[in-house]
């Protein structure tokens, strides 16, 4: 019965830190990325053709081959600048 007493003081033990640390812990991250996101800059990055940026060995096997999967128009160039941008 000792053990069960031991598990149950445990559990209350790890219950308090994770309301004491754990959850402020997450809301201290979510208001830094916040405030970092309102002082983040939405322009387009300038684009410099550096030449061992955007090699493309092969094609990708999705879209025009051209573009990575996760691909941005708005952050990721291609290879000879930014989409939309001439």
């Amino acid at each position: 019965e000792s053990t069960n007493v031991n598990g149950h003081e445990k559990s209350k033990t790890w219950k308090i830190l994770s309301f004491v640390v754990a959850l402020p812990g997450v809301a201290v991250c979510m208001l830094n990325v916040f405030l970092k996101q309102q002082h983040h800059s939405h322009e387009q990055p300038e684009f410099v053709p550096y030449s061992h940026l955007r090699i493309r060995s092969k094609r990708f096997p999705w879209g025009d081959g051209n573009k990575s999967f996760f691909h941005n128009s708005h952050l990721n160039a291609l290879p000879d600048g930014y989409e939309g941008h001439e």
